[in-house]
C-alpha cells in the first residue's frame, strides 16, 4: 500500500471522526484545544521548563484548576490528543481487529497528518510532537499515554478467538508503541513528510500477524505458555 500526498488529504477528509455528544462535551474539548494551543504558544516563545501552569491559564483566561482538571501536568497538557477522550464504544467503531494497522494509518490520517510546510515545519502536529522527543519528561508522559491505549485495544484483539490473552497484550504493544516509533522517525526526518507514510512503512511487518487469520497456529510454546 503506497501513500502519497493527495490520498492521504482524500482519506482523511472521508474518515469519519468520533463526535462529542452534546453541547457541554464539545465546548469542553474546544476548551481543552484553547488551553493546549496556548501553552504551545508560551513554550515555543520561552521554552518548555521555563513555562508554568499558572502562566498557561492566564495566556488562555482560564483558571489554574481548570488545567489541571483537563490535563494532569504540564506534560500531560502537551501529550493530550482527542483519543483520550473517546469512549470505548468509539475505540471499538475505530478498530478493526482484522486490520488495526490499516485502522491506526486511517488515525494517523484524520489526527495527524502532518500539512505540507516547506523545509521548516512549524504547525501542528510538529510544534506538539517535537516536545515528546526533547523533552524527557514529555517523553515519559507519551509513553504512559502509550501504555494506557494498549491497555484500551487488546481486549478488542480477542474478538473472535484469534489471540490469546497474552498475544493480545503483545500485539497491543508492538502496535501503539510501533506507532510511536514512526512518529520519532518522522520527527528525526524534520517532519517534511505526511506522518502516515511512516506508519505505513514502519508497522508494515505487523500486519502479517493479522493478514492470514485463517492459517494453522505455528507459534512455539515455551514452559507450558501459550495456547
Amino acid at each position: 500500500m503506497h501513500i502519497d500526498s493527495h490520498s492521504l488529504k482524500h482519506v482523511a477528509g472521508c474518515y469519519p471522526r468520533p463526535m462529542a455528544n452534546g453541547l457541554r462535551e464539545r465546548w469542553r474539548i474546544n476548551a481543552m484545544r484553547t488551553i493546549q494551543e496556548r501553552a504551545l504558544d508560551l513554550f515555543d516563545e520561552r521554552g518548555f521548563d521555563a513555562v508554568t501552569i499558572e502562566e498557561i491559564a492566564a495566556a488562555a483566561e482560564v483558571s489554574p484548576s481548570s488545567v489541571y482538571r483537563y490535563f494532569g501536568t504540564k506534560e500531560g497538557l502537551v501529550v493530550a490528543d482527542e483519543f483520550d477522550s473517546w469512549s470505548q464504544e468509539a475505540v471499538e467503531e475505530i478498530l478493526d481487529v482484522n486490520d488495526p494497522v490499516g485502522s491506526l494509518i486511517q488515525v494517523v490520517l484524520t489526527y495527524e497528518a502532518a500539512p505540507e510546510q516547506g523545509s521548516q515545519p512549524q504547525g501542528s502536529p510538529w510544534r506538539r510532537v517535537r516536545y515528546f522527543f526533547q523533552e524527557p519528561s514529555v517523553r515519559m508522559a507519551a509513553c504512559a499515554a502509550l501504555d494506557r491505549a494498549s491497555q484500551r485495544i487488546a481486549p478488542l484483539m480477542m474478538t473472535g478467538g484469534q489471540m490469546s490473552p497474552t498475544q493480545a497484550r503483545v500485539a497491543a504493544n508492538a502496535l501503539v508503541f510501533g506507532y510511536f516509533g514512526a512518529l520519532e522517525q518522522w520527527y528525526l526526518d524534520g517532519g517534511i513528510h505526511p506522518i502516515a507514510t511512516y506508519v505505513e512503512e514502519g508497522l508494515r511487518p505487523l500486519r502479517s500477524i493479522w493478514s492470514k487469520p485463517n492459517e494453522p497456529d505455528a507459534s512455539i510454546k515455551i514452559g507450558g505458555m501459550g495456547q
